[in-house]
């Protein structure tokens, strides 16, 4: 009697997994289809990219603000650290 309980429950098992197993290959098949029926009639827009080496190398006049701030920073910070 429990042996059948056993092979019972081991068959309900494997059926589940089976089951959960295709549902999942036929839903990623199904997204695949779909993903290349959307790019078909929807296209992506492409974006021109600014020049890259205009907006990483700054302006001469923000250089300069940029060092004064470094500067104050650094005298303030070595005029705290003498004072303790």
């Amino acid at each position: 009697m429990e042996i059948d309980l056993l092979s019972e429950g081991f068959k309900f098992m494997v059926l589940g997994m089976v089951t959960v197993f295709v549902f999942l290959v036929v839903m990623v098949i199904i997204l695949h289809f779909q993903s290349k029926i959307i790019n078909k009639y929807f296209p992506e827009k492409k974006v021109a990219v600014p020049n890259r080496q205009s907006a990483l190398q700054p302006k001469q006049q923000d250089n300069k603000a940029l060092v004064a701030a470094i500067t104050a920073a650094i005298t303030t910070f070595k005029n705290s650290k003498e004072g303790k």
